[in-house]
């Protein structure tokens, strides 16, 4: 069984000892995959070191969170924009909109996010989105760039069924992490209409950890207990969760 962690940020751990623990673990529970999305100009070091520690089960992604949209975002672009050089990197992300913190930098940030498309089109590579109350703004901006070239993972999805389905037609596959868990989150009842075919796991570590470690720390060792809940809302096998959902991440990551 191989599974595949298509978000975390396990490179928040600073501490070596804790960071080769943590991997640890996440060879012990069989997740051997795992997708570091970038989030700001100092998370690309992070990245980039733990890519070089462990290279057949790292893999990079370069953009700027929107989170991380202010004043001077032209400039922080542009700084990971030329990262992009001298880096192996396999999609654009995270990039979005997040209304949930800051409503006042919507623009700029629906700015920052048709840019960093842009370099994903231009690179032939996916796009990895971050959404968080904001699913009507994302899908203005999709629609705008839709076509065969746009394509990638809604990472975090929380959405409702109607939304799921417009992120499909879109071209995208919706990234299932811990909140799956959450009894009363209602994404298990969104993902019985939704085939499995389109969907990747995920945990955003340190974030959002699934059941039985909901409010602690995530780590992608944790992804085990997501697909657990998966294979149980699809009735079959981790193992088939396991292979379908990595095979997902190879057609989206091209690795």
């Amino acid at each position: 069984m191989l599974l595949t962690d298509t978000h975390t940020h396990l490179y928040y751990e600073t501490d070596e000892e804790k960071l080769a623990q943590l991997m640890q673990r996440c060879f012990d529970n069989q997740v051997e995959r795992l997708f570091l999305p970038n989030v700001d100009v100092a998370s690309i070091a992070r990245i980039e070191d733990l890519v070089s520690k462990y290279p057949n089960n790292c893999f990079a992604m370069a953009g700027l969170h929107p989170c991380d949209v202010k004043e001077d975002y032209e400039l922080v672009l542009d700084e990971i924009c030329q990262s992009i050089v001298d880096r192996n990197i396999y999609a654009i992300g995270e990039i979005g909109i997040d209304l949930h913190w800051d409503k006042t930098t919507l623009e700029i940030q629906k700015t920052a996010f048709k840019e960093q498309i842009k370099w994903a089109k231009d690179l032939d590579l996916p796009i990895v989105i971050h959404c968080r109350e904001a699913f009507d703004e994302i899908f203005e901006v999709l629609e705008a760039e839709k076509g065969p070239d746009l394509r990638g993972i809604f990472h975090c999805f929380t959405g409702n069924l109607d939304q799921a389905n417009k992120a499909i037609e879109l071209g995208f596959y919706l990234g299932i992490g811990g909140v799956v868990t959450y009894k009363k989150a209602g994404l298990d009842e969104v993902l019985k209409n939704i085939p499995i075919s389109k969907i990747v796991l995920e945990t955003d570590s340190p974030y959002l950890a699934p059941v039985p470690f909901r409010g602690k720390p995530n780590e992608s060792s944790y992804l085990v207990h997501i697909a657990e809940k998966v294979a149980e809302i699809y009735n079959v096998s981790v193992e088939e969760v396991a292979n379908i959902t990595t095979a997902n991440s190879k057609l989206i990551f091209n690795i």
